[in-house]
């Protein structure tokens, strides 16, 4: 069910729970700043989250209250991610639903990293 991103962070969100080692993840990458994992539910070949490990709802909450340092850390960790699954060449797509039109499943910022095959237009009509 899609959730509304201008909501107070829920800490109880699946993502929280992975962070607090509450629930298992087969993980990609983490350092100080992010965590990345394999999607339970695969959209594509390669099909990555990567997730800030502070507790932000959406972009917008991210890029108001995230300290430099932490949007620097999970922008550099979405990149070192796409390098490291060798997705660079030929290519992946990013991407972040935020709030009830896009269809945000989960109350905590996360970008989906696809690769692994041709992916097609970006949006059906």
């Amino acid at each position: 069910m899609p959730i509304d991103a201008t909501l107070p962070y829920d800490d109880q969100n699946i993502f929280a729970k992975i962070l607090r080692g509450e629930i298992p993840n087969r993980t990609v990458y983490e350092d100080e700043w992010s965590l990345a994992f394999h999607d339970i539910n695969p959209q594509a070949p390669t099909h990555i989250l990567i997730i800030p490990k502070g507790a932000y709802v959406s972009w917008d909450d991210f890029s108001a209250n995230a300290s430099d340092a932490e949007i620097a850390g999970f922008t550099r960790a979405v990149g070192h991610v796409a390098r490291e699954m060798g997705l660079v060449e030929p290519g992946y797509r990013l991407l972040a639903n935020v709030g009830i039109d896009a269809h945000q499943e989960v109350p905590h910022l996360h970008v989906h990293l696809f690769g692994g095959k041709a992916l097609g237009p970006m949006l059906a009509r």
